[in-house]
């Protein structure tokens, strides 16, 4: 699925779940599967707002730059 596609995707349609990591302060994302592997994003404070796509390649190399640490000193 092309990167434009996931885009086109109604985001009131697709399954959203808040992060285990949330905490009280109201600062959280939300995250949401979509075809092919790819995962949607956004602020749970503005759930009718913009939204972020990621292919499955793209989200695979985010979660693998966390894990090592490259974000660290942003």
């Amino acid at each position: 699925m092309e990167k434009i596609d996931l885009y086109s995707i109604d985001p009131a349609t697709l399954t959203w779940q808040k992060s285990s990591f949330t905490a009280n302060n109201g600062q959280c994302f939300e995250l949401a599967p979509l075809p092919h592997g790819g995962v949607a994003v956004r602020d749970s404070k503005n759930p009718s707002g913009p939204h972020l796509c990621f292919t499955a390649g793209e989200w695979q190399a985010f979660k693998s730059g966390m894990h090592a640490g490259d974000f660290e000193n942003l």
